[in-house]
């Protein structure tokens, strides 16, 4: 098999965000792979927009990307206890494409926040979010990077050993999953 392909899901927008760097470090320690980074800047979902304009198409560009990759990381913040509404919004709109790009789609979630939980609640409820798609939402282990601000040198790499660790597991393990 050649390289997998990757679609990387952020779900905070600014370019330097811990959950942006928790991201590319998981596509590095999965190691060889084709990786690219789905764009969540979507208008906000409306039935009245999508009655009188159809899908658009930044939004079936994205469906098409869930559909064509191998395996989806999805790195999520924690807004105010809960996932950020970009990722939610994506979410709802992909539902409306033809296809059904998420069914049996090996899917990673990890989160990187400020708290001491590190998102976890954020993490819980996308993945209650995506059971109606019915991925393959992998168990673990899970990964929570907590006051995520200091856990990121300068270039990027997590801080931690364990950290690191961990989601090198998670690859490892979604790499597995692709393969199953």
């Amino acid at each position: 098999m050649s390289d997998p392909r990757i679609l990387g899901l952020c779900g905070a927008l600014r370019g330097g965000s811990a959950n942006r760097k928790l991201l590319l470090e998981a596509a590095r320690l999965f190691g060889p792979c084709r990786f690219e980074e789905g764009d969540l800047r979507l208008p906000l979902f409306d039935e009245d927009d999508e009655i009188a304009d159809g899908i658009p198409v930044a939004v079936q560009t994205l469906a098409d990307q869930i559909a064509a990759a191998d395996a989806v990381l999805i790195s999520t913040p924690e807004y105010n206890k809960a996932p950020p509404g970009v990722l939610k919004n994506a979410l709802d709109w992909v539902s409306r494409t033809k296809s059904s790009p998420w069914r049996d789609k090996p899917v990673a979630v990890m989160s990187a926040a400020a708290g001491r939980a590190g998102g976890e609640r954020s993490q819980s409820i996308l993945r209650l979010c995506m059971v109606p798609f019915q991925p393959r939402i992998l168990q673990g282990p899970e990964v929570h990077i907590a006051n995520c601000r200091n856990e990121f040198d300068d270039n990027g790499r997590l801080k931690s050993d364990r950290y690191a660790a961990t989601v090198e597991t998670l690859m490892g393990r979604l790499r597995e999953e692709i393969t199953r």
